[in-house]
């Protein structure tokens, strides 16, 4: 076989000059992929963890007045929600841990910014375990109102908290008006802001409109407090008698919850005011309870 020698004459394939990535285009990818990332995350977030149901809000609709609350915000003053009737006010539910929550806050100081002086306020309840991310988060972007660290009960009297941020828009007549569940733009905060400003802090406000897209959870249903501060969580013994009392109690006391807690019902209501299961079996013990010992009559 005749060996083949190459062709001096053929053109040579030629290569791309390799390139090296500097630090400078490095940090810009990393930009970019970090804002790719947080806006994702703002879409993810509101329509499709949130609930893909449109509803609209008819404006007809009563609101309930905001439960009111008393905390020592992170710099260690007092904060009564009392003290701040006559403004209107949005009260923003959200953690450190939370990303959607982080992507709201620097639109939150703006707002606080823009209408502070015209009879606004942003006020945040962080749900942290404790107050050490709060405070390094603060300071590092300088947020600009307070900020205290929330509890269950909190959370139950405002009808619990099916995922953060959840944030409540309250009139300056004190009056839940819109609740948002996810992150949500800037500018539905601030036309609801603009329209509860304009109303009377004396009268409730009937024809008002949530801003942009209302979902099904959006709906505002405050917490029973006669069902949060039992002494059975989450059920309401307001009917039974000093002595039903404790013989409801006893009875769930010998009922074992099915969550995998290996508590007692009584136990576990106790200690996981938010276990699902052990407050459908305790309302279920309950009503039996009830069938066998009317409520009003002494338990023997």
């Amino acid at each position: 076989m005749e060996e083949q020698t190459p062709n001096e004459n053929a053109p040579q394939e030629t290569k791309a000059p390799e390139t090296k990535a500097t630090p400078g285009s490095k940090l810009l990818a990393g930009a970019l992929l970090a804002v790719a990332l947080v806006v994702g995350l703002y879409y993810v977030n509101r329509y499709w963890i949130a609930p893909a149901v449109k509803a609209q809000n008819k404006g007809d609709e009563s609101h309930p007045l905001a439960p009111t609350f008393s905390l020592t915000d992170i710099t260690g003053k007092p904060l009564n929600l009392s003290d701040y009737k006559g403004k209107v006010v949005i009260l923003d539910f959200w953690a450190t841990w939370c990303g959607p929550c982080r992507i709201e806050i620097p639109g939150f100081i703006e707002l606080q910014k823009r209408y502070a002086s015209q009879g606004f306020t942003m006020i945040g309840i962080s749900l942290d375990e404790s107050p050490e991310p709060v405070v390094a988060f603060y300071k590092e972007l300088q947020m600009n109102y307070p900020v205290a660290i929330g509890n269950d009960r909190l959370g139950e009297l405002y009808g619990g908290m099916p995922g953060l941020p959840t944030t409540f828009v309250i009139g300056r007549d004190g009056r839940v008006y819109a609740k948002h569940i996810g992150a949500t733009d800037p500018h539905v905060f601030e036309e609801e802001i603009r329209e509860l400003l304009a109303a009377s802090p004396e009268a409730e406000t009937k024809t008002f409109h949530q801003a942009g897209m209302v979902f099904a959870d959006d709906k505002v249903e405050l917490g029973n407090p006669a069902e949060i501060d039992s002494e059975v969580p989450g059920i309401d013994l307001t009917k039974l008698t000093a002595e039903q009392k404790e013989g409801y109690k006893k009875l769930l006391q010998t009922k074992v919850c099915t969550c995998g807690c290996n508590y007692t019902l009584l136990k576990c209501r106790q200690v996981d005011r938010r276990c699902t299961l052990s407050r459908k079996l305790a309302q279920e013990q309950l009503d039996a309870f009830l069938k066998t010992k009317p409520a009003g009559a002494a338990s023997k």
